[in-house]
C-alpha cells in the first residue's frame, strides 16, 4: 500500500498559526481521501517557519467501484420526465430497469461507478485544498489568484510503495508538483530530492531544519536549562514562549546574554514580561534571590563567532527596552510615594462602560460593598474600604499602560511603596483572582472581600443594563466573573445570601426590576455551579434537588446538601430510598388527585393494622429526631444518614401493606403515613428531582 508524502514550502509562517495549520492539513486531506473512498492506516501532520508537512501512510492505492441504485419516475409518467431522469442519472433509455413500488411500476437506473487511482484523487484533491485554505489572514502575490498565508514557492508530493517513488502531477499557480525540496535559508539554500517521509525527514536535518517542532522545543528547553545550571542560575519556565520560539525557527541555536546592571533592580516580573513581549527572550533567575539577571535567546542559525555578533545585537536593543521599562518604573514610584490617589482620581475620565459609568464611579461601589462584606469573610470593613480604593489604582500607572498584563501586580508593588500594609498591598494584585478554572483562589479575608465585590458589581452593573451574555458571545467575560465569585465562596467557605448583593447594587444601578434581575442572575450562577461541580462528580440531578430547597442563594449550603446527598446516592440504602420515596410520592399524588383532598393531616398509629405499619411510624420518628437538630446545626451527612435509614421500614411496608385498604379510615390514614414519608425524606433536598 501506498504511502503519501505532502510539503507546502513558502516564506515564513507566524509561529502562532503553523500548530492549527498543520492539523488543518491533516483533516482536509484525510477527510477528503475518505470521501472519494480511500483508506489509510495513520497520519500525522508537521510544520516549521518555511513548510507544513503532512505523511499519510498505508493509504490504498485505488478506489473500490461501486454501484448506485437510483430510483425513477412511474413508467407511464410524462416523456419529459423520463428524459430529465436519464439525463440526471447519465444512462440510456436500454440501461433502465423496471420494477413494482407503492407508486406502482417505476423505472430503476444502476449507476457504476468506476474506482480510480489515488493518484488521480490526490492530483484533484490538493489543488482544491492549497486554493481554499483556511489561513485567518491570507495574501496574494505575483500575477497568480492564489491565496496562501505568505508567498508559496514549491510542492512536493510523492507517493511511494516497494517499487519506488512517483510524484504525482499536479500544478497551482505554475508551482508544479515535484520531489524536491530545500533546507535552511542559510546553511543549507540548495535544493535536494527525495523518495520517502524517512529519507525526506534525515535529509532536513543533514540541512539543517528539524521538523518536528516538539523536538525543536525540547532541543531548546535542555540546552537553555544547560547554560543556566552551569551558570548556577535557573532558566524561568513559560511554556507558551517556548512553543512561540519553536516556531520561529528550523535550527535553534542557544544563546545566553546578560542584562546591564542598571536593570537588575526592576521588578523580576517587568524583566520578565518586557523581554517576552518585546524580544521573545527567555528569563533567567538567580534561585536563591529570585531576581532576574541574565536571558536566554534563540538563533536560527550557527555562526562562526558562536553567537557573539547575535547576542551584542540582542543586549544593545534589550538595553533600549528595558531603559522604557526603567523610565516607567521610577515615574510611577515618586507617584505612588507622593499620592498614589491621583491614580485614582484620575479614572475618573476612563470609561468602564458607557452605560455603567467611570473607572472612578466603580471603584467606590466596590469600597462601599466590599466593607458590607468584610464582615462576612472575616475581615475588617475599614481596612476593606480602603484597600478596595487603592486596588486598581495601577491601571494609571505608566508601567501599566505599557504592559497591561502586568496590572495587579504593579499595583501591589506601588501600594507597598507607598506605605500600605501588605495586606492592603496584597490585595491589587488578589482582587482579580481567579482569572480561570486553574488559577489560584485568594484567602486572605481582606482579598476575598474585595474580590467578591468586583465580581459582584461587575455582574449586577451588566445585569441591570440587560448586557448579559448569549450563546458562545460573553465579550465581558461574565461567565469567568461568576466562576470566580463560586470558587471564591466555596474555597474560603463564605456564607453569603447572594440575593441580597444582587438585590441592592441593581437597585442602585436604577434597575427598573431589581427584584427580577437579581433572579435572573441568580439562575445564571446556578448555571454556573452545575458546570463547576461537574468535574468534582456530582449529578446534575442531585444539584437541582438542592437548588429546589430554601436559601438557595447561599452557595456553601447548596453544596453542602449536595455532596451529603450525593454520598448516599451512592449506597444501596441511597438508591433504594429514593425508589421507596418515588413509590410513597406517587401513589399520594394519584390518591389527592383522584380524591381531591391533599393529604396533610398527620397519620395516627392507632390505626395501624401490621406490625410493618408500626415499625414505619417508629422509624419516621426516629429519623425525624435525628435528622431536625442535624439540619439545624448544617449537618448535612448525618440528616442524609439518618434518612438512609428508613430504607429497610419503607421497603417492608410496602411488601407487606396495602396503601388502599378497605376500610376508607384505613386507607386515609395510610396516606398520609405516605405524606409523611415524602415530607421526612425531603428534608435535606427535594428528591422528586432525583433521575432514574
Amino acid at each position: 500500500m501506498p504511502d503519501l508524502l505532502l510539503e507546502l514550502f513558502s516564506e515564513e509562517i507566524p509561529a502562532r498559526m503553523q500548530a492549527k495549520a498543520a492539523e488543518d492539513l491533516k483533516s482536509l486531506v484525510t477527510n477528503g481521501l475518505v470521501e472519494a473512498g480511500l483508506t489509510y492506516a495513520s497520519a500525522a501532520s508537521f510544520a516549521t517557519p518555511r513548510r507544513l508537512c503532512l505523511v499519510v501512510d498505508g493509504l490504498s492505492a485505488n478506489s473500490p467501484t461501486t454501484t448506485e441504485e437510483r430510483k425513477g419516475p412511474r413508467v407511464d409518467a410524462p416523456e419529459a420526465a423520463i428524459e430529465g431522469f436519464l439525463r440526471g442519472a447519465g444512462v440510456s433509455r436500454d440501461a433502465l430497469e423496471t420494477r413494482e413500488d407503492k407508486k406502482g411500476e417505476i423505472y430503476v437506473a444502476r449507476i457504476t461507478h468506476q474506482g480510480r487511482d489515488a493518484a488521480d484523487i490526490i492530483s484533484e484533491l490538493v489543488p482544491s485544498v492549497i486554493r481554499n485554505f483556511p489561513w485567518p489572514k491570507s495574501m496574494r502575490w505575483g500575477a497568480g489568484s492564489l491565496r496562501w498565508v505568505r508567498p508559496l514557492h514549491s510542492i512536493l508530493c510523492l507517493l511511494t510503495d516497494e517499487a519506488g517513488a512517483g510524484v504525482v502531477p499536479f500544478e497551482v499557480d505554475d508551482i508544479v508538483a515535484g520531489d524536491k525540496t530545500r533546507g535552511h535559508r542559510f546553511m543549507a539554500p540548495d535544493a535536494f530530492a527525495v523518495s520517502s517521509f524517512e529519507d525526506y525527514e534525515a535529509k532536513l536535518k543533514r540541512a539543517h531544519v528539524i521538523l518536528r517542532a516538539n523536538e525543536r522545543a525540547d532541543a531548546i528547553w535542555h540546552e537553555a536549562s544547560q547554560m543556566a545550571f552551569a551558570a548556577g542560575l535557573e532558566l524561568v519556565e513559560d511554556r507558551g514562549l517556548l512553543a512561540e520560539v519553536a516556531g520561529l525557527v528550523e535550527w535553534p541555536v542557544v544563546l545566553m546574554g546578560e542584562i546591564g546592571a542598571d536593570f537588575l533592580n526592576l521588578p523580576p516580573e517587568v524583566l520578565q514580561t518586557s523581554m517576552k513581549e518585546h524580544q521573545k527572550f527567555f528569563s533567567v533567575k538567580n534561585p536563591k534571590t529570585g531576581r532576574i539577571e541574565r536571558f536566554v535567546t534563540v538563533a536560527n542559525r550557527i555562526t562562526a563567532d558562536e553567537g557573539a555578533t547575535i547576542l551584542a545585537g540582542n543586549q544593545k536593543v534589550l538595553s533600549a527596552r528595558l531603559s522604557d521599562a526603567k523610565f516607567f518604573w521610577e515615574n510611577d514610584l515618586r507617584v505612588a510615594k507622593s499620592d498614589i490617589t491621583q491614580w485614582t482620581q484620575s479614572l475618573e475620565n476612563v470609561t468602564f462602560q458607557a452605560k455603567l459609568g467611570s473607572q472612578a464611579a466603580r471603584i467606590e461601589r466596590i469600597a462601599e460593598l466590599a466593607a458590607e462584606l468584610a464582615p462576612i469573610v472575616g475581615a475588617d470593613a475599614d481596612q476593606a474600604r480602603q484597600a478596595a480604593k487603592i486596588a486598581k489604582a495601577d491601571l494609571s500607572s505608566e508601567m501599566v499602560y505599557e504592559f497591561p498584563e502586568l496590572q495587579g501586580l504593579m499595583g501591589r508593588y506601588y501600594a507597598a511603596e507607598a506605605g500600605c500594609a501588605p495586606e492592603i498591598a496584597a490585595v491589587a494584585q488578589e482582587h482579580y483572582q481567579p482569572l480561570g478554572p486553574s488559577d489560584d483562589v485568594p484567602n486572605a479575608p481582606l482579598s476575598v472581600a474585595v474580590a467578591l465585590a468586583d465580581k459582584i458589581d461587575t455582574l449586577t452593573g451588566f445585569w441591570a443594563i440587560d448586557e448579559k451574555p448569549t450563546g458562545s458571545k460573553d465579550p465581558y467575560a461574565l461567565r469567568r466573573a461568576a466562576l470566580g465569585v463560586i470558587r471564591l465562596i466555596l474555597d474560603n467557605g463564605v456564607r453569603l445570601n447572594l440575593s441580597v448583593p444582587f438585590v441592592s447594587r441593581g437597585a442602585g444601578f436604577g434597575s427598573d426590576a431589581p427584584e427580577a434581575a437579581a433572579a435572573d442572575l441568580l439562575s445564571f450562577f446556578h448555571d454556573r455551579l452545575k458546570v463547576h461541580l461537574r468535574d468534582e462528580g456530582i449529578r446534575h440531578d442531585v444539584i437541582d434537588a438542592c437548588l429546589s430547597m430554601a436559601g438557595n442563594d447561599d452557595l456553601a449550603l447548596v453544596v453542602a446538601r449536595a455532596r451529603a446527598v450525593q454520598a448516599v446516592l451512592s449506597t444501596d440504602d441511597g438508591e433504594n430510598l429514593i425508589q421507596g420515596y418515588r413509590r410513597a410520592n406517587n401513589i399520594l399524588t394519584q390518591a389527592e388527585a383522584k380524591d381531591g383532598v391533599e393529604y396533610r393531616f398527620g397519620a395516627d398509629m392507632k390505626f395501624a393494622e401490621t406490625e410493618e405499619e408500626r415499625a414505619l411510624f417508629a422509624a419516621l420518628a426516629a429519623a425525624r429526631d435525628a435528622a431536625n437538630p442535624a439540619l439545624a446545626s448544617e449537618d448535612f451527612a448525618t440528616a442524609m444518614a439518618a434518612l438512609a435509614a428508613l430504607r429497610g421500614p419503607i421497603d417492608a411496608f410496602f411488601e407487606k401493606v396495602q396503601v388502599n385498604a378497605d376500610s376508607e379510615i384505613v386507607r386515609r390514614n395510610r396516606l398520609n403515613l405516605l405524606h409523611e414519608i415524602v415530607e421526612t425524606c425531603g428534608k435535606v433536598a427535594d428528591l422528586s428531582r432525583i433521575e432514574g
